[in-house]
């Protein structure tokens, strides 16, 4: 039997965290939710999931250096991530990839680009091309 995968999600718009709860949770996911930086660190550090999305403009710590937190510390370093952010422009992009995303969506962003590359960075390392 397959064991269920662990998405925390990471953003402080409600409309946009709720939004990711349940599509996340409809394709089977357990869904972590945090509303700001250091309660999305907290719960990195101690739940360990299997996939971050994050944002970057959020309170308390923003997504870049929630995101280097979770690259230098041993437990998290393996975790995927991917930067969701309004944030858009050449230099922000690369600054994302540079500080170790896995994936840079800028928002507006569609659902299904988002959904398939949870699944595509989730997905057994023997199955990757």
């Amino acid at each position: 039997m397959e064991e269920t995968r662990r998405v925390l999600v990471a953003d402080d718009d409600p409309a946009i965290l709720d939004l990711l709860t349940f599509n996340l949770k409809a394709e089977g996911f357990d869904v972590l939710a945090a509303t700001d930086g250091d309660q999305a660190w907290s719960l990195a550090r101690h739940a360990v999931p299997d996939l971050v999305v994050l944002d970057v403009m959020m309170p308390q710590r923003d997504g870049l250096d929630v995101l280097g937190s979770l690259k230098s510390h041993p437990r998290t370093r393996h975790i995927p991530v991917v930067l969701l952010t309004a944030k858009a422009s050449d230099a922000e992009v690369w600054e994302g990839w540079r500080a170790g995303a896995d994936y840079y969506i800028t928002k507006p962003f569609s659902l299904d680009e988002l959904l398939h590359f949870v699944e595509y960075l989730l997905r057994p390392a023997s199955t990757t091309v």
